[in-house]
């Protein structure tokens, strides 16, 4: 490619436009929030489903609940060139988060259409259902489906007032029993690129606009319940006590220790208890049982794969003298996942090609993109965001920061499309 800073026509102001308007989608007294599978997701997404017409895509819902706009390219037979991200926020979240990867995906295929470009692949955007964790305790619920691993265990999982992901899933229009097979085989997807916020400081401290992701660690969730016995506040003797807070406690102290431990050694490692649920939760009972939602992300399977279980075998012999007892149950799992070497070549060429420096770096958030790699290469582009801040609603990027991200995806999605079609 030719050096240039003759940079692609992306309409700037259209797109802030788009992310003031669908941040309008939020509960008014908790921004930035639009929980997937609520009405605020849905009419979310019917405002999408026009954006994407207006950007001469063809919408459609897919089996998974993923709403994917379609532009045709000249080989009718070949894997579409792929973009796009999520729409959903976690509670009292951020403005770009996810959502970026969809506007940027749709500002693209627009602008496509204005030059009147038509790539020898097919190209989508899709907007993945429920890439944050759901209120069915089970994250990237659409891509998931798309790589055929979203389970029955999974299906049957239940939100507080009963209703299974299967259900809620059917209620939005998808079709959860179509979802014993992958929705997209191997070799479906020609590519994906996918551009987000970087959710740390990494690129703000060293003033580089452009990120590109080498990998995506990989996440576990186990849910914990420690067990004592709900007692009198008042009337039982401390030593007489078996409180299953003071055990939670233990294991919160003992996560947050053995991932100190392992971080750098030489493995990323991070551990969270980011939801606690507790009874009889009242100020004059002793705690009887607590559940706790430990979160494990790290670019080792190994690290994952034995963390928990090494947390409470830590901690047995002190709950033991508290008189409480701990289990855990395994929630849900993604595995590490590499970027490819194809898709981060093309995103460094088009980032140069705009004259942007770039530098690789890991994501430590997890992304669709762990499970639209089983259906062909994947890559992400970051840009930086504000302190590194995210899953917040002080979460922030600047105007020129989302124009020179989604500069950068228009120039790699029509590198991606030459050198496919050059293979």
């Amino acid at each position: 490619m030719r050096m240039t800073t003759d940079f692609p026509p992306i309409n700037a102001q259209r797109l802030w436009q788009c992310v003031e308007t669908l941040s309008t989608f939020t509960l008014p007294d908790q921004p930035w929030t639009r929980r997937a599978f609520s009405d605020l997701f849905l009419r979310a997404r019917a405002w999408l489903r026009e954006e994407y017409l207006a950007a001469g895509l063809s919408p459609s819902l897919d089996a998974g609940g993923n709403l994917i706009g379609r532009r045709a390219g000249r080989l009718a037979q070949a894997a579409p060139i792929v973009t796009g991200s999520h729409c959903d926020t976690v509670v009292g979240g951020g403005r770009f988060d996810g959502i970026i990867g969809v506007l940027a995906g749709i500002e693209v295929a627009q602008t496509l259409q204005e030059q009147g470009i038509v790539l020898a692949h097919p190209f989508e955007v899709i907007d993945f259902l429920s890439e944050e964790p759901s209120d069915y305790g089970i994250s990237c619920v659409g891509s998931r489906a798309l790589a055929g691993l979203l389970d029955a265990g999974m299906l049957a999982a239940r939100r507080a007032d009963g209703e299974t992901l299967a259900q809620g899933m059917a209620r939005i229009g998808a079709d959860p029993g179509a979802l014993a097979r992958p929705l997209r085989k191997p070799g479906g997807t020609a590519a994906f690129v996918e551009l987000h916020i970087e959710q740390g400081p990494v690129l703000e401290t060293r003033q580089v606009p452009i990120g590109v992701v080498t990998n995506i660690v990989g996440i576990r969730r186990t849910l914990i319940t420690v067990t004592g016995q709900p007692d009198h506040a008042g009337t039982t003797p401390m030593d007489l006590r078996r409180d299953a807070l003071v055990g939670a406690a233990r294991v919160i102290e003992a996560a947050h220790a053995r991932a100190c431990a392992l971080s750098g050694q030489p493995h990323y490692v991070v551990a969270t208890v980011g939801r606690i649920a507790m009874t009889p939760n009242v100020p004059n009972a002793v705690p009887g049982s607590v559940e706790l939602m430990l979160e494990v992300r790290s670019d080792s399977q190994t690290v994952l794969d034995t963390f928990a279980a090494a947390v409470l075998e830590a901690v047995a012999p002190g709950l033991a003298a508290l008189r409480v007892s701990a289990a855990g149950e395994p929630v849900s799992q993604a595995a590490p996942t590499d970027c490819d070497p194809f898709v981060m070549d093309a995103i460094e060429a088009a980032a140069s090609a705009l004259a942007y420096p770039s530098l690789r770096l890991p994501s430590g958030a997890g992304h669709d993109g762990v499970y639209v790699s089983r259906t062909g290469p994947i890559g992400m582009i970051f840009v930086p965001c504000k302190g590194g801040r995210s899953h917040c609603p002080e979460e922030w990027l600047a105007p020129s920061q989302l124009l020179d991200g989604t500069r950068v995806l228009y120039q790699a999605i029509l590198e991606l499309d030459r050198r496919l079609t050059q293979r």
